[in-house]
């Protein structure tokens, strides 16, 4: 029974975090803290479920970058680029963690995921961040509904914004993706599509490097790793099938969602913790 229930929790989390490019562990990680308080799954803390949850999301980056790639809706070049700011920018906030009150900053940080979600209404009436298109990275995109994005950015200011977003997600913990996603579609202007599936791209190498840490800390149960893990790979080929299908708007409904659900429950966290 605990195995159906691991793998369960395994593909409703991966098929929205690769639907919507913010892995799975916005799903997977409260479940099982959720678990936490039952007497078959008492033995479970919070530093080993972040630690199982991180582990299994090499599976989901994977499976899902596999799967965008057929799709051909990988930025590769820009996903590189962020990772040389959000890699370090979320190494560096890990460490801060130590250092801080978290209780009180997740209650401000989850008003400012919440004012993200706002944002994300009038998306539509704002202006991309200006850059010289001679010195900046041009990209074009057509949805399947045939609406054709024009999006760019500076490759300077872009591994910045990448730091500032990697920062605070690795402070926080609620995965890059969380804030990456609606960064590439608010100041970038990412086409939703392309925006949630080189975040995927992201996720994979920065959950295998934050996983090795938490290995070395013992921080991976192995057998409900085992178990979730197949629910992840096959969570991920459902998650990028539904974006396939999604139009654009109906992503940045589904991500706007996520995020007011993210940001109300760190501001719970902040108050009860």
């Amino acid at each position: 029974m605990e195995w159906i229930i691991l793998i369960l929790i395994g593909i409703a989390g991966s098929s929205l975090g690769s639907l919507i490019g913010m892995g799975g562990g916005i799903i997977v990680v409260p479940a099982l803290l959720y678990l936490a308080t039952l007497p078959s799954f008492s033995h479970l803390t919070p530093q080993v479920v972040v630690g199982t949850s991180l582990f299994t999301m090499i599976f989901t980056g994977l499976s899902s970058t596999l799967a965008y790639m057929k799709h051909k809706t990988v930025d590769y070049k820009s996903g590189f680029i962020f990772l040389i700011g959000s890699g370090p920018g979320s190494i560096l906030g890990a460490w801060v963690t130590e250092k801080l009150d978290l209780h009180s900053f997740n209650i401000y940080f989850g008003v400012f995921i919440l004012f993200i979600s706002a944002v994300l209404v009038v998306k539509d009436k704002l202006k991309p961040i200006p850059f010289r298109k001679d010195k900046g990275i041009i990209r074009t995109y057509t949805d399947n509904s045939g609406t054709t994005f024009e999006y760019g950015y500076n490759p300077v200011l872009g591994i910045l914004i990448a730091f500032i977003v990697g920062f605070l997600s690795g402070i926080f913990g609620i995965g890059g993706g969380s804030l990456m996603v609606p960064t590439m579609i608010l100041l970038f202007f990412f086409p939703p599509h392309v925006a949630t599936a080189t975040s995927m791209f992201m996720i994979l190498p920065t959950s295998i490097l934050s996983s090795i840490t938490h290995i070395s800390l013992g921080n991976v149960n192995w057998l409900y790793a085992l178990a979730l893990i197949p629910g992840a790979w096959v969570g991920a080929r459902v998650g990028v099938y539904l974006n396939s299908r999604f139009k654009s708007k109906t992503i940045v409904l589904i991500i706007r969602t996520t995020l007011i659900v993210v940001g109300i429950r760190l501001i719970y966290q902040g108050i009860t913790g």
